[in-house]
């Protein structure tokens, strides 16, 4: 499975997505494709609306079952924290070092 949260998507972009995708809701795809489909949609996408921010969250084998990617720039970061995979909203980097 392939979520796609996108920001502000082109309508060009977003007909594109439509083929292999469904949307819940705006600028939020879903849908199961195979990762070579994924990886050209995404290249696509990406080669056609370089500004585009892009949060994209597959299927993978880990132990959470998924994994996140992130492109261009969004609003949310992923991070990995103890072998997880997490999204933070508001991200603030550490001073010196402190916990």
């Amino acid at each position: 499975m392939t979520v796609i949260v996108a920001n502000d998507t082109p309508p060009a972009i977003r007909g594109l997505l439509k083929r292999w995708f469904i949307e819940p809701r705006p600028n939020v795809f879903v849908g199961t494709v195979n990762r070579r489909t994924r990886e050209n949609v995404l290249q696509y996408v990406l080669r056609n609306a370089p500004k585009l921010g892009l949060l994209v969250i597959v299927s993978h084998g880990g132990s959470q079952g998924f994994e996140i990617q992130s492109f261009g720039d969004t609003n949310r970061k992923p991070v990995r924290e103890c072998g997880l995979h997490l999204v933070a909203e508001a991200w603030r980097e550490q001073e010196g070092g402190e916990e």
